[in-house]
């Protein structure tokens, strides 16, 4: 599920097959990134992460890859402006709740008309709409995964189109990413079963973790407020 997220992004970046620089604005250990450099030969990447375990295991993954992960803040890197031909944000934008820093400094480092694509959580109404159950699952999800807040989708593409990005595109895919979040029950038994079976006892951040994708499974039953959306958009 994670390969074909990555080729559903990859597709909509529409790489040349020339020399070209990525961006990948909160890249995790560099799965997207390990991903693309092996289906695109001429390019080269930079991911942006502040964990430290993160950044040092990533790298270690991308060793003999044009790729490498930089300690840094996607709302203000040190890239000069107008270098990437391309750049990426796979539900990172949320931690920072999708806001207009992050969505300036991808166009400042975009070269003109370089793509971005963003996958990512959004509400599908204003916050002050949700339902009483929607707006629990919302508060929780937040706190457990670390989520400043989500923005809605037409906020978004407003926030988009004030900073002057073109030609945006916005694909619902709640019902095709619906398959990975209904294994998350499934996954939670089974971690924890794994932790206690072997004496150990389940981390706070794992315990934060655990809940945060209760969670994100209790969100998504609430179709009417709470959407995965992949955004695409030109510089």
């Amino acid at each position: 599920m994670l390969n074909e997220m990555n080729n559903q992004v990859l597709k909509r970046l529409k790489l040349k097959n020339s020399k070209t620089l990525l961006a990948d604005l909160g890249c995790g250990v560099g799965g997207t990134m390990r991903y693309i450099l092996k289906k695109k030969k001429n390019l080269s990447a930079f991911g942006i992460k502040l964990s430290d375990f993160q950044v040092q295991k990533g790298n270690v993954l991308l060793k003999g890859d044009k790729g490498t992960i930089l300690k840094e803040n996607y709302n203000n890197t040190s890239f000069q402006t107008n270098l990437f031909d391309a750049a990426l944000a796979i539900e990172s934008f949320c931690h920072s709740g999708h806001s207009k820093k992050s969505l300036k400094e991808a166009y400042r480092i975009l070269k003109p008309k370089g793509k971005l694509v963003i996958a990512d959580a959004f509400l599908k109404k204003q916050e002050s709409e949700l339902c009483l159950g929607s707006n629990y699952a919302y508060e929780q999800l937040c706190n457990h995964w670390s989520l400043e807040k989500l923005e809605s989708i037409n906020n978004m593409v407003l926030k988009l189109k004030a900073q002057g990005f073109t030609k945006i595109k916005v694909e619902n895919a709640s019902f095709r990413v619906a398959s990975s979040v209904l294994h998350v029950p499934f996954a939670i038994i089974g971690f924890t079963l794994k932790k206690l079976f072997n004496d150990k006892t389940l981390k706070r951040e794992s315990l934060h973790n655990l809940k945060g994708s209760f969670y994100a499974l209790l969100s998504g039953l609430h179709i009417k407020s709470f959407g995965y959306y992949i955004i695409s958009a030109a510089k």
